[in-house]
């Protein structure tokens, strides 16, 4: 089957692309708002950019009613945040984070989520996330109403379960362990399974 995407009107475009861009590392975006209290919610079109400086990217979109997402206007009021990369046991927290809400009504509170510390941030990070990173705005590129945020990573928590030595003596994670959710289409989500390794040429 061949399509021509340009013959798409944006939502089945984004029907499309969201069941074959798979599987999509979601970020977990925890950010300030007015109040102090926190907003959280959740991003599958996010990845990592550059690694010198280590740099990442997230989309983010209108909200339903064609109104700014209270996750943009708190990057760009605050230009800090904490992304988070959930495991299996949070599909559920993190799906549920997705609802639109009143500005400044948290997610955390209402989802009953317990925050911890994150070393070099003034924000908090989510306490049973295995990995999260603190995250200082860049820039930010519109595509229509797509936000295209651009941050720096300056500091990374993961969870010690998690991690490991490779054969040269170098710390790495292991993705088993992690079991991070990657986002297919609609309600489907992909966890960690078989690792396949294969090696890389010289």
């Amino acid at each position: 089957m061949h399509i021509d995407m340009s013959t798409l009107a944006p939502i089945q475009a984004y029907a499309l692309m969201t069941q074959t861009v798979i599987p999509r590392p979601v970020a977990w975006v925890l950010t300030e708002n007015d109040d102090k209290s926190h907003n959280l919610a959740p991003f599958s079109y996010f990845n990592g950019l550059a690694s010198d400086p280590p740099m990442i990217m997230i989309s983010i979109g209108l909200a339903p009613d064609g109104s700014i997402k209270d996750t943009r206007v708190n990057i760009e009021e605050r230009k800090h945040f904490i992304v988070h990369i959930a495991h299996r046991e949070m599909a559920e927290a993190m799906t549920k984070s997705s609802a639109t809400m009143p500005r400044n009504e948290s997610e955390i509170t209402m989802l009953d989520l317990e925050l911890a510390e994150m070393p070099g941030s003034s924000l908090p990070r989510l306490k049973d996330c295995r990995i999260a990173y603190a995250c200082e705005y860049d820039s930010m590129h519109m595509i229509k109403d797509q936000s295209i945020v651009f941050a720096h990573l300056k500091h990374l928590y993961v969870d010690d379960a998690i991690t490991g030595k490779d054969a040269k003596g170098r710390m790495c994670i292991n993705a088993i362990d992690a079991d991070p959710l990657g986002r297919l289409g609609g309600g489907e989500y992909f966890g960690a399974g078989e690792l396949i390794y294969v090696e890389r040429p010289a």
